[in-house]
C-alpha cells in the first residue's frame, strides 16, 4: 500500500510540473490518460461479517476525449483500462471437492483475509470543464459509469502458521457495472464509484445466507493530457 501511495505522489508531482505548459492545438483534447487509487467500503455485508483491513482499488487506463462543443469544455469520453480491487473482510474462501465454501470467520485468530479481482474496464463519461485553449488548470466534473470484466480472481486466508489460497472463484460475478463521478481542480480530483450489482453470484455464507455484497469507492484520480 505504501508503494502505491508513493507512486501516486510521484505521478502528482509530474502532473504539477506539466501545469506550466499550454495547449496550442485549436482542437485540443483533455484528460485522456488516468490513474487512481480508492478506498473501498463494502455495503450489504452479511450479518456478523466485518471489514478487517484497508480495502482498496487501483485503476489506470485511456479515455478517448471527444469534444461536443467548439470551446472543448463539454465532451464525451469512452475508454479502456485496468482495475485491481482488493477486499479485506471476514469471509474465508476455501475449496472442497470442487466446491467453493464461504465461511464466517468473525472473531477467529488470523492475520489477514482478502479476495481480489483483476479486471478490464470500459469507462463512459459526460465531461464538463472550465478549460480553454491555453489554460491547463481548470475545474472539471466528469459523470458516467463503467463496465468491468474480471479476468482473474483469487483469495488468501493467512494465519500465523499457514496460508490458504484459492484462484478462479467462479461465484464472483465476472461482469460488474456501476456509476462514476470525478470532480476537482487541477491535479487533485475526487473519484467516486457506486456498484450497481452484487460482487458475488450464487454464493452462500456457511451454506445458508446469500452473499449480496456491493462496493462503494472513494479516492483520488489523476489525469495526464
Amino acid at each position: 500500500m505504501k508503494k502505491q501511495l508513493l507512486f501516486l505522489f510521484l505521478i502528482s508531482t509530474t502532473l504539477y510540473s506539466q501545469s506550466k505548459d499550454t495547449i496550442t492545438d485549436s482542437k485540443y483534447l483533455e484528460d485522456q490518460l488516468y490513474i487512481g487509487l480508492s478506498y473501498i467500503t463494502m455495503t450489504k455485508l452479511p450479518e456478523n461479517v466485518s471489514k478487517n483491513g484497508f480495502s482498496n482499488s487501483l485503476i489506470l487506463g485511456f479515455i478517448k476525449d471527444i469534444p461536443l462543443t467548439e470551446q472543448g469544455n463539454f465532451a464525451f469520453g469512452l475508454g479502456l483500462g485496468y482495475g485491481r480491487n482488493t477486499y479485506f473482510q471476514e469471509i474465508k474462501i476455501t475449496e472442497s471437492n470442487n466446491n467453493t465454501l464461504f465461511e464466517n470467520i468473525h472473531g477467529d485468530n488470523f492475520k489477514n483475509n482478502k479476495f481480489s479481482t483483476h479486471s478490464i474496464e470500459m469507462p463512459i463519461e459526460l465531461r464538463w470543464r472550465t478549460s480553454t485553449i491555453n489554460k491547463y488548470k481548470f475545474y472539471r466534473i466528469y459523470a458516467g459509469g463503467k463496465v468491468s470484466y474480471a479476468f482473474a480472481t483469487k483469495s488468501r486466508f493467512k494465519t500465523k502458521d499457514s496460508t490458504v489460497k484459492v484462484k478462479g472463484i467462479s461465484e464472483i460475478n465476472k461482469l460488474q457495472y456501476g456509476l462514476t463521478l470525478s470532480l476537482g481542480y487541477g491535479t487533485w480530483n475526487i473519484n467516486l464509484y457506486y456498484g450497481l450489482n452484487d460482487i458475488f453470484s450464487d454464493a452462500k455464507l456457511d451454506g445458508v445466507s446469500p452473499i449480496e455484497m456491493r462496493d462503494f469507492r472513494v479516492g483520488l484520480i489523476f489525469y495526464i493530457l
